[in-house]
């Protein structure tokens, strides 16, 4: 008998507002860190699921120009062969010096080394990271186990969930 938990099983659930809450300790955590007088120049969100606390950041941090990269992995279980569908306007944030990127999570970090390929002296920040993307995020909030699936509130709809002991 297989007592290993499914990955729906062993998961993090993240409602909207533990997102925005988790986002604004992000964005607090950033604040006067840039390297212009201690301000950033532009938030870059990793499409899709940066963009929720890409904005939220922005807000917080007054941040008027905001961009998007659009990343497309192949195989979604390793990550291992990904392409950028949309880049940045790098006319206006060249090297990424001074620029934020920001995603909802680092799991293997393949996504985050794609795109420092582009804007590589970015500074990269993620609401949550897992153990294997670690080396690929500059600043992150809060960390979760490589095994712990992510269930963020985009990805869930209302319903009734049997107790996890069973009936």
């Amino acid at each position: 008998m297989n007592t290993e938990p499914l990955p729906h099983e062993k998961g993090f659930h993240v409602s909207w507002d533990q997102l925005h809450r988790d986002s604004r300790a992000l964005a607090w955590r950033l604040d006067e860190k840039g390297p212009n007088d201690g301000s950033w120049s532009a938030v870059v969100a990793i499409t899709r699921g940066g963009m929720a606390p890409a904005m939220i950041i922005a807000r917080e941090l007054d941040i008027r120009t905001v961009d998007t990269v659009s990343v497309k992995s192949y195989d979604h279980q390793d990550q291992t062969s990904a392409a950028i569908l949309k880049s940045p306007d790098l006319d206006l944030l060249k090297d990424g010096t001074g620029v934020l990127v920001i995603d909802d999570l680092v799991d293997s970090g393949k996504t985050l080394e794609l795109v420092r390929t582009v804007l590589p002296n970015a500074h990269y920040a993620t609401v949550y990271a897992k153990p294997a993307g670690l080396p690929q995020v500059d600043s992150y909030i809060t960390e979760v186990s490589q095994d712990t699936w992510i269930f963020f509130p985009w990805d869930m709809a209302l319903q009734y969930v049997e107790p996890y002991r069973g009936k």
